[in-house]
C-alpha cells in the first residue's frame, strides 16, 4: 500500500542542514531578493545527492564520466548554489554576490556559466525532457553515468513533464531518476487547489516508473532510497519527497508569501535569526 503524505513528519534538522540554510538565507539577505520557500524545502535532497550519491568532481565539473543532476525547479537555485559552493565547485564568498551586477549567480541557474550546473532552468517543465535526452545519450554511448532531475510539485502541471515520463518509461531508462520536491505549495496556493496531483505515486507507476516515497527532510531516509537505485529493474525511478516549503524558518514554513521575497522586514529577520542563529545582519 503506498504511503500517504500524512505518514511523513519533518525530521529534525542537524547542524549541517542548518549551516546550509544559513548560506541560503545569507545570499537572500545580501541580494534583498530571491525564492527562499522553494530553496529551503530542497536542502536535504540536494545535500544527500552531492554528499552520498552523485559521482562528481568539483575540481573537474566537466568530467565526462560524472553523473548529471538537473535542478528543473530553477527558482530554488539558492539551495543548489549553497550546496555547490559548500562542495567546492566555486568559492563560498560568491554567494554574497547573488543576483548582483556582474555575478554569475543569477536568480535561475545557467549552464556554461556556473560550475556544476547541468542545464539552464527556470522555465518550468523542461528539466525532465533534458534529463531524458541525457539518459538516452548515455545509453547510446555505452556510458554508465546517471541522470537525476529535481522537479517541483507545481511544476508537474506542465504537460512536457508527462511527455518525457512516457518516453522514459517506454525506453526503460534505469539510469534516469526523477525527484519530486512535494512541498504541497506552488507560487500562489496549495497544489491540491490549483491542480490536484493525487494519486501522485500511482500516476508515476502508470507511466512505467519505480516509485518510492520518503520524508524529504530525513537525511537517513533519503540516503537509503537514493543508494538503492533503480527502484525496480528495467524502469526509470521517481523519488517523491514529502517536504515543507520554507523548512527551517518558522514564519516561512508552508507560507506562500515566502515563495519569493523582494525584501525582508526587521520582524522577518528576527524570526530567521531565532531559527538559524544571529547572522543575517553580520
Amino acid at each position: 500500500m503506498p504511503a500517504k503524505p500524512s505518514d511523513f513528519s519533518a525530521a529534525r534538522l542537524d547542524a549541517r542542514s542548518l549551516a546550509l540554510r544559513k548560506l541560503v538565507i545569507g545570499a537572500l539577505v545580501a541580494a534583498k531578493r530571491g525564492h527562499p520557500g522553494p530553496a529551503l524545502s530542497l536542502v536535504e535532497i540536494l545535500r544527500v545527492l552531492y554528499d552520498d550519491v552523485l559521482r562528481v568532481r568539483p575540481d573537474q565539473p566537466d568530467w565526462r564520466e560524472r553523473d548529471r543532476c538537473i535542478l528543473s525547479k530553477g527558482h530554488g537555485c539558492l539551495a543548489l548554489y549553497a550546496v555547490l559552493a559548500d562542495k567546492g565547485f566555486f568559492p563560498v564568498d560568491e554567494l554574497s554576490g547573488f543576483c548582483t551586477y556582474g555575478s554569475r549567480l543569477g536568480g535561475h541557474p545557467e549552464f556554461g556559466i556556473i560550475p556544476g550546473v547541468e542545464a539552464s532552468t527556470g522555465a518550468l517543465g523542461h528539466g525532465l525532457s533534458i534529463g531524458l535526452g541525457l539518459a538516452l545519450a548515455a545509453r547510446m554511448q555505452r556510458q554508465d553515468w546517471r541522470v537525476f532531475v529535481v522537479t517541483g510539485d507545481g511544476e508537474l502541471d506542465e504537460g512536457s513533464v508527462w511527455e518525457a515520463a512516457l518516453s522514459a518509461g517506454k525506453h526503460h531508462l534505469e539510469n534516469l531518476v526523477a525527484i519530486v520536491d512535494h512541498n504541497k505549495l506552488q507560487s500562489y496556493g496549495l497544489v491540491s487547489e490549483v491542480q490536484d496531483l493525487s494519486p501522485l505515486a500511482d500516476k508515476w507507476r502508470s507511466f512505467g516508473f519505480g516509485v518510492v516515497e520518503v520524508d524529504g527532510h530525513d537525511v537517513a531516509a533519503l540516503r537509503r532510497a537514493l543508494t538503492a537505485l533503480p527502484f525496480e529493474p528495467g524502469k526509470p525511478s521517481v523519488l517523491i519527497c514529502h517536504t515543507i516549503k520554507g523548512r527551517g524558518v518558522p514564519d516561512a514554513e508552508s507560507n506562500p508569501d515566502w515563495h519569493h521575497k523582494n525584501a525582508l522586514t526587521e520582524a522577518e529577520l528576527a524570526s530567521i535569526n531565532a531559527a538559524l542563529g544571529d547572522f543575517a545582519n553580520a
